[in-house]
């Protein structure tokens, strides 16, 4: 059935239930490579005997998803060098024109992906204090492509202020003269290019080719409450309301898999494992000279003539340098991992997109919600497997935007995500009724949270804090999202459509009581990130430098979302791929690309919201 998930991820249902989300939720650690429960750590140093019989490449790459696969591409276009791929999940499976993985490859379908612990690492948080105690649910990859083969598929940058914020965090060289030409570098966008859009790169994206009425009027209702029109919210103009770019090309999923990684799977010097658990980072003093991980039930080793980099994402990495003895000493003392290097930011400065739906009865049968019905499911289903084309081949989250909550605020702090259907529990249950909603959440929240080891076994998911609204701070922004968006729905462009309020509810009014719904209701956008910070040597809670390299030890470096400094005013997956491609021509010498002086719009007055 065509159903929803959090942070806007749409997809077939088709008959899944709950069940197995649960059973898996049940069972703890969802892991495949799960074959030794009695994890005996070994030790962490490598020897000149063992590394004389044990296998080495130049590079070894930990994770196959939004960045490992970036980098795998890029820096074996050198042929003198020999790059290891590790991914502990499966290859999104493909053969020829035949797509054998269709819950991945079929952008509607994503839904199944959320709660496949085979592509999943199923991670849940601790009881949230400010939203109820609630327990977090979230998904990550665990496959080829990583998340971005289990995301919405949407593509945000997020406004060239968050890269010139990180120049000022510390980050040197990061900022949007310095970003913005790899974000092009990347792209292959079917509109064509120009100074913000690349026209060339590996990363198909496109806009959606619906044209739902529902899409059309939340558009034309933002400009009546008074917000402008973007015709590229990754362009010039961030902010307002309108089309958004997808990661889909051809009607397909268009993931860091199928865009870096498949293109280059018959290079010579490029090998990729599959289903293989790294344990820990092998360091010879200082320096760090391979890795250790399993593989069918068996411990294996390999090298890394230069260097080993981590592109796991916010949770692995930090866990991995954890793992490894990297991290806060204290706390790698209570676990007996002997300490390699003191780096306390490890796994600190946790950031998240919280989100929520403002949902709307619809007067007329337009939305969603007759295609979960087995016929139009069964029709929608063959038009995609046969043509690419229909409504299998959107996320359908094809309009949205980003506004300021209030004046005097530089750049916008909410992001809008418009879907024509109803979401109910992460998409896993049907939706009830003709409906459509907004997705919507503060960009850059004040909350700070913090991941640390459970135990010293590489098989246990890490403890995950991300302190959800706890700052009032947080609370107001929140406030504001749910009586802007009711705003926009309240506009002429909805007459036609608009039915009672579904979520929050007419009762809900009062400040108190919509921030009772929030904690209720809210939920991740599943955008954890900035868990090793980059940053100066002089900041103690800095984990990598501005080239990526671990601090205080050499041949290691992360590359993924984690070393953001802080979160950007948008979906995560695009920046990723920026990181990682900028990131390659560090790692290769290369100079850097500027673009000095790129034009962002600004209101006419930042003293007024609109």
């Amino acid at each position: 059935m065509l159903s929803a998930a959090a942070s806007g991820k749409v997809g077939f249902n088709m008959g899944m239930g709950v069940g197995r989300c649960v059973s898996a939720w049940l069972r703890g650690s969802p892991n495949a490579l799960n074959t030794r429960r009695d994890w005996d750590p070994s030790p962490r140093y490598s020897t000149t005997a063992a590394k004389a019989s044990t296998p080495s490449f130049n590079y070894v790459i930990v994770g196959a998803g939004s960045a490992g696969c970036v980098l795998a591409n890029r820096l074996t276009e050198d042929p003198q060098e020999s790059v290891l791929l590790l991914e502990a999940g499966p290859k999104d499976r493909t053969l020829g024109n035949v797509r054998l993985s269709w819950k991945i490859h079929m952008p509607a379908a994503l839904t199944y992906n959320l709660c496949d612990d085979k592509v999943n690492w199923f991670y849940h948080t601790l009881p949230q204090e400010h939203v109820n105690n609630r327990v977090m649910y979230w998904p990550r990859g665990r496959v080829w492509g990583g998340s971005s083969s289990l995301n919405a598929m949407v593509y945000i940058r997020g406004h060239g202020e968050d890269y010139n914020r990180w120049q000022r965090e510390g980050a040197e060289g990061w900022d949007y003269d310095h970003c913005l030409p790899y974000f092009r570098k990347a792209q292959c966008h079917e509109l064509g290019g120009d100074r913000y859009r690349g026209a060339s790169g590996p990363l198909h994206v496109s806009r959606g080719k619906t044209n739902h009425p529902l899409h059309r009027a939340f558009i034309e209702a933002g400009q009546q409450a008074g917000y402008p029109f973007t015709n590229d919210m990754n362009g010039f103009q961030q902010e307002g309301l309108g089309w958004m770019d997808m990661t889909i090309y051809e009607g397909k999923r268009w993931s860091t898999a199928s865009a870096y990684l498949r293109p280059v799977l018959n290079r010579a010097n490029l090998r990729t494992e599959v289903q293989c658990l790294t344990t820990r980072i092998l360091f010879d003093g200082r320096r760090a000279v391979g890795v250790e991980y399993t593989q069918n039930g068996e411990k294996k080793q390999v090298f890394a003539e230069k260097e080993v980099i981590l592109s796991g994402g916010a949770i692995n990495s930090p866990q991995l340098l954890m793992l490894s003895g990297v991290g806060n000493a204290d706390d790698l003392k209570q676990l007996d991992i002997p300490v390699v290097q003191h780096l306390p930011g490890v796994g600190r400065n946790l950031q998240d997109h919280l989100e929520l739906y403002v949902q709307q009865q619809c007067t007329q049968p337009i939305t969603l919600y007759k295609a979960q019905k087995p016929f139009h499911m069964v029709k929608i289903g063959l038009e995609w497997l046969l043509q690419y084309t229909g409504y299998g081949a959107t996320a359908h989250l094809e309009s949205g935007g980003f506004i300021r909550s209030r004046g005097g605020v530089a750049h916008p702090d909410i992001q809008f995500h418009f879907l024509p259907s109803q979401v109910i529990d992460h998409g896993r249950v049907a939706s009830k009724i003709e409906a459509y909603q907004v997705h919507v959440g503060p960009m850059r929240s004040t909350s700070i949270g913090w991941l640390k080891l459970k135990s010293a076994s590489p098989l246990e998911h890490p403890i995950i804090q991300p302190n959800y609204l706890s700052t009032d701070t947080d609370v107001w922004e929140f406030r504001e999202c749910v009586k802007l968006s009711r705003e926009i729905f309240a506009q002429k462009a909805f007459d036609p459509f608009r039915g009672p309020e579904v979520q929050p509810g007419p009762e809900c009014q009062s400040d108190a009581e919509i921030d009772a719904f929030v904690r209720h209701k809210a939920d991740s956008a599943y955008h954890p990130s900035c868990t090793c910070k980059m940053g100066s040597p002089s900041d103690p809670m800095a984990v990598v430098d501005p080239e990526t390299r671990v601090l205080g030890l050499e041949g290691l470096r992360v590359v993924d979302a984690s070393i953001m400094p802080s979160v950007v005013s948008g979906n995560l997956n695009a920046p990723t791929i920026m990181i990682a491609e900028k990131a390659a021509d560090i790692i290769r010498g290369r100079p850097a690309l500027s673009d000095p002086g790129v034009p962002v719009y600004q209101p006419g007055s930042l003293e007024t919201q609109r």
